[in-house]
């Protein structure tokens, strides 16, 4: 493959990669704080005993569960383009 274009694709991979690892720094905020609200609304949930309560908690539980698989994706993308830009700079070193 011409140098130029392994360049191409390594500033492009690494583009991507620092944009997801800013993402993964806001989830990993965001989660924090929804995994306390789950937490809090567990909480009410088992002191309370209504209906209302136990679908809040239920939905902060949905929401947390949702943000969690979101992290997930987002650090298996990272490990897929970590191992593509390795795969870039031995091209490159070629």
């Amino acid at each position: 493959m011409a140098k130029w274009l392994v360049e191409r694709r390594l500033s492009g991979v690494s583009g991507r990669l620092r944009s997801l690892r800013e993402e993964l720094r806001v989830i990993d905020e965001q989660l924090g704080h929804l995994a306390d609200e789950a937490d809090d609304s567990r909480i009410r949930s088992l002191v309370s005993e209504t209906a209302l309560a136990d679908h809040e908690f239920r939905e902060a539980s949905r929401h947390a569960d949702a943000m969690g698989a979101r992290r997930q994706e987002v650090v298996e993308t990272i490990a897929r383009l970590e191992r593509r830009q390795d795969e870039l700079l031995d091209e490159l070193r070629r």
